[in-house]
């Protein structure tokens, strides 16, 4: 193998881990993480340097994500380790007189990565992905569900989110925050509604939600999607 293909397979190399980055990215995003968290800790997964954050122990709070970053882990061992033998294998294999010739001709692959890479970080290409991903995201869990929720942060084991109601659950019809059983039953605190076409407001006691309304929330995720009836999204709207 010359160094032509050896930077053709480094060029394939860098864009096969990106696309591994993000598709762990998703599957943690699926599962409840925002999404710079979850690349963050994919990354770190994915690379074994141990970096560890108070937002590590996200992926220790459940078990589907434990089993999900023993996967990642694994993957990224295996993946580091064949990228290692490859260019050894390369680097024994290489003639010094074809050196300058193929390094010249080895900036075409890193050429041809290093615009895909800058192309994808355009915010219309990076929008459209999000896109992209939430329609099949919707597809693939909540399929019949039209609410959405969009997590923006954990607090501890809470979550504030942003739960947008395209259609209100029957047993909220109509009905009042005070007595509607949010606080009180499901440990569910609203503390913004922000109807459409209007700004966000303070929810009071008197508060009856309406359709496209958008409620700022605090609590358990997964108590918050099913008392809404709400599908992950993964872009702020």
């Amino acid at each position: 193998m010359n160094i032509y293909l050896a930077f053709s397979l480094f060029a394939l190399i860098i864009l096969g881990y990106w696309v591994i980055s993000e598709l762990f990215s998703l599957l943690f995003r699926f599962t409840g993480l925002p999404e710079e968290k979850a690349r963050f800790q994919v990354i770190s997964l994915l690379t074994g340097c141990g970096f560890t954050t108070h937002e590590s122990e996200l992926l220790l709070s459940t078990r589907s994500r434990r089993r999900l970053a023993r996967l990642t882990m694994l993957f990224g061992y295996v993946f580091n380790l064949t990228i290692v033998s490859a260019f050894i294998n390369v680097f024994f294999s290489l003639k010094v007189s074809e050196l300058a010739a193929d390094i010249i001709s080895s900036i075409i692959p890193l050429s041809v990565v290093l615009f895909i890479l800058a192309f994808i970080r355009v915010p219309k290409v990076r929008a459209w992905g999000d896109r992209l991903i939430e329609k099949l995201a919707g597809r693939i869990i909540h399929k019949d569900t039209a609410n959405t929720v969009w997590l923006m942060d954990y607090i501890g084991e809470d979550t504030i989110a942003q739960v947008t109601l395209y259609e209100v659950p029957e047993e909220l019809k109509g009905v009042p925050l005070s007595a509607s059983g949010l606080k009180t039953e499901q440990n569910i605190l609203v503390m913004l509604v922000e109807p459409k076409g209007g700004k966000a407001e303070p929810a009071g006691a008197d508060t009856v939600f309406q359709p496209e309304d958008k409620l700022t929330v605090f609590g358990n995720y997964a108590a918050i999607s099913r008392v809404f009836r709400a599908r992950e999204r993964f872009n702020e709207q």
